[in-house]
């Protein structure tokens, strides 16, 4: 009976994680306390034994974790769960490797952006062309520098290091993809001068960014630095540099454009003035 329990435990390893949370809403608890945040995941597809790989789990909380799921799963049962497959992991922590560091501290012009953007959607003003102007320079920033400059880089470079079919993969391409077409709608709206859909589109920009940054930093950038050779990680780095060479001379004028609406949106003296 134990035999036969732990291989349906291990079919359920291979199924899709959000399919086993609509089967088991507990689960999302046990994966929750390890900082797994497959409920709010846009698609949510990864097989539960990728996450556990993903997620760099030590073999003593791999262990924990599994044995969580089987309770839940076979509640009353004594369930064997199954042993690892994967070889004894490199450590999760630590700091990132000079490419990764690279598309990391990118990120913090990005989060510097995301950060104003409720007082910019507040301060929005589609009636004068100085308005509108300020619209189309933020709108610029996303689609030239985090989008064709840094997302540019993960989809022409990096993730060719990896199998694009793997669903953590697929997911931020996804989140690549949604960005896209809140600023094709902001762009519409702005002709409209619809200042209503252009700040629903710039929250909801907001707020895909928050995730997606977070993903890559603490998640994916860890498991592909775990997965990437010595040899690898250098050729990564000489790619980057080809990239800033030919893309990165505009940087300066982005960081002080975001340096501009922190000034004119958030900083004390702005705060002082509404």
């Amino acid at each position: 009976m134990t035999q036969q329990l732990e291989l349906t435990l291990t079919d359920y390893t291979n199924k899709n994680i959000k399919d086993i949370i609509r089967e088991f809403p507990a689960v999302a608890d046990v994966l929750n306390s390890y900082n797994i945040g497959c409920v709010s995941c846009g698609l949510g597809t990864c097989l539960f034994k990728d996450i556990v790989q993903i997620h760099a789990l030590s073999p003593e909380d791999e262990a924990v974790l599994m044995s969580g799921m089987a309770r839940i799963i076979f509640p009353g049962r004594e369930v064997a769960v199954p042993a690892s497959q994967r070889k004894t992991r490199p450590p999760a922590g630590g700091g990132y490797s000079p490419p990764m560091k690279k598309l990391v501290d990118e990120h913090r012009l990005i989060k510097r952006w995301v950060a104003v953007i409720p007082a910019f959607i507040g301060g929005l003003d589609v009636s004068t062309e100085s308005g509108r102007e300020l619209i189309r320079e933020a709108i610029d920033f996303i689609r030239s520098y985090a989008d064709k400059y840094h997302h540019a880089k993960e989809e022409a470079i990096l993730f060719k290091y990896f199998d694009e079919n793997l669903e953590i993969i697929k997911i931020i391409l996804a989140d690549h993809e949604n960005a896209r077409a809140r600023v094709r709608e902001m762009l519409a709206a702005l002709e409209r001068r619809d200042k209503e859909i252009i700040a629903a589109n710039l929250k909801a920009y907001a707020d895909l960014l928050t995730e997606h940054i977070k993903k890559e930093d603490e998640v994916l950038y860890r498991w592909m630095d775990r997965n990437l050779t010595t040899h690898q990680v250098g050729n990564l780095f000489s790619q980057f540099q080809g990239t800033d060479e030919e893309l990165g001379s505009a940087t300066p004028k982005y960081e002080e454009f975001i340096s501009k609406l922190e000034k004119k949106f958030t900083s004390k003296e702005a705060q002082n003035e509404r």
